[in-house]
């Protein structure tokens, strides 16, 4: 199973995590109108103090990547476990492995930016308005 933690199950959280996600329209409190992001907990939205940039918050970053990375493995082990043995050719690992590590330095260049805000964790009450699921390609404008 640690074979298939490194060619399988990695490279599908890191996929998934970056491809599909949770979009949470909000209403903070003491704060404008925010668009969030994050499944299963809003780990990032738009910074207040500037544009094009980012408040993050890394606990629910740390869970919401374990959640997906739990999700995987759990699938893949059962898979592998009761249905029929994997056997992951070196090639579609190789593909799998370039495809997170493009995605990995995507996201290290996004979180780089020298205007995002890094928290421990939000400690502020949200009213969400508006929830929805997307992937990366779709757009999201706020709602009305």
């Amino acid at each position: 199973m640690k074979k298939l933690s490194w060619q399988l199950v990695i490279p599908l959280t890191v996929i998934s995590f970056a491809v599909f996600t949770k979009w949470w329209y909000a209403y903070p409190a003491d704060a404008p109108d925010t668009m969030f992001t994050g499944f299963p907990l809003p780990f990032a939205g738009d910074a207040w103090h500037t544009s094009m940039a980012l408040q993050i918050f890394l606990l629910e970053l740390l869970f919401d990547i374990s959640v997906y990375f739990l999700f995987w493995f759990l699938l893949v082990y059962l898979v592998n476990r009761y249905l029929l043995p994997l056997r992951i050719k070196r090639g579609l690992a190789m593909v799998l492995l370039d495809i997170t590590a493009l995605i990995i330095v995507y996201l290290l260049l996004i979180a780089g930016n020298r205007d995002n805000v890094f928290y421990a964790k939000r400690d502020f009450d949200m009213n969400v308005k508006k929830t929805g699921y997307k992937f990366i390609w779709q757009h999201q404008d706020r709602p009305q």
